[in-house]
């Protein structure tokens, strides 16, 4: 089995190609299975903003202790690496879970949360995860330079670092702790290149934080970041930002709202947008967006 989610007790969990897009329940993940549920009921509500995490420093000192904090290459340059990923604060939420993923022949274990739509896995996320293991040698991700947007617990991320990528996994200030966690517990020993943790909130400080004359990305990684929250125009904004001549960004999402088809015409507006992957089982949809120059 190439792919897809183990599951909490770490037994398979998968039936046909893309088990996660078979309905709200058949991506198996049901931390994000009732999240969902949750935010399509909100719809009738104020929208909201993800956000949240839990305890990093924990998982680096396990690490450290039963020897796995050197991957092969160079001792002296994985201790600052290591250092950058031990700087967040985590947020202490009362109860979470263990999501087993397998991808490019890995387990992944990923802490989720449903106090957070920030701490969860979401079914864009495990398709745009699919579809970077099926193409990796088309998209020539060994030592590509790769940022994504609204990481969340770091799926994403984690699988482009397995894949070879340099990753810089970046998201609201909340949840970082818990991001970096992850990456810590799934990228150390596992991966070429150990990601990077930044905050980034859409639309802010954005050349303050990441000058273009300093920060190139071969790609730009987004999954499940539109859905019904206030800041749809900073995230394309930010988007727009993050590409440079020869940046490509590919956007996974599950489309539940009329708002999300407008974000779309917004997209298509500024990225020139080709529509790499489409599962009407699930709405989720995977497009691949190249900066409009005039």
């Amino acid at each position: 089995m190439a792919f897809g989610q183990l599951g909490s007790d770490g037994m398979a969990g998968v039936s046909g190609r893309y088990p996660w897009l078979a309905g709200t329940m058949g991506w198996g993940n049901s931390a994000a299975a009732v999240m969902d549920v949750c935010l399509s009921s909100e719809l009738r509500e104020a929208p909201c903003t993800p956000d949240g995490c839990l305890e990093p420093a924990a998982a680096a000192r396990s690490l450290q202790e039963d020897g796995t904090s050197r991957p092969p290459g160079d001792s002296n340059k994985i201790e600052p690496s290591l250092h950058s990923l031990q700087k967040f604060v985590p947020t202490d939420y009362a109860s979470y879970t263990q999501e087993h993923y397998l991808f490019a022949g890995t387990k992944i274990v990923i802490q989720e949360s449903i106090e957070s739509y920030g701490a969860v896995v979401w079914p864009g996320a495990t398709a745009l995860c699919q579809y970077l293991e099926e193409h990796t040698e088309e998209l020539n991700l060994q030592d590509a330079k790769v940022l994504e947007i609204g990481a969340g617990p770091g799926l994403v991320s984690i699988v482009a670092s397995i894949l070879g990528a340099q990753v810089t996994a970046t998201d609201l200030p909340d949840v970082l702790g818990n991001l970096q966690y992850n990456l810590l517990k799934n990228t150390l020993k596992r991966a070429a290149h150990l990601p990077e943790v930044r905050e980034l909130v859409w639309g802010e400080s954005l050349e303050q934080h990441f000058p273009k004359s300093t920060f190139y990305y071969d790609y730009v990684l987004a999954s499940d970041v539109v859905y019904h929250h206030y800041f749809l125009d900073k995230l394309l904004t930010t988007m727009a930002y993050l590409c440079q001549p020869g940046t490509v960004l590919l956007w996974a999402n599950k489309f539940r709202f009329s708002t999300d088809y407008e974000f779309l015409d917004k997209f298509k507006q500024v990225f020139d947008t080709t529509l790499l992957a489409e599962f009407p089982e699930s709405s989720v949809k995977i497009f691949k967006g190249i900066l409009k120059w005039d």
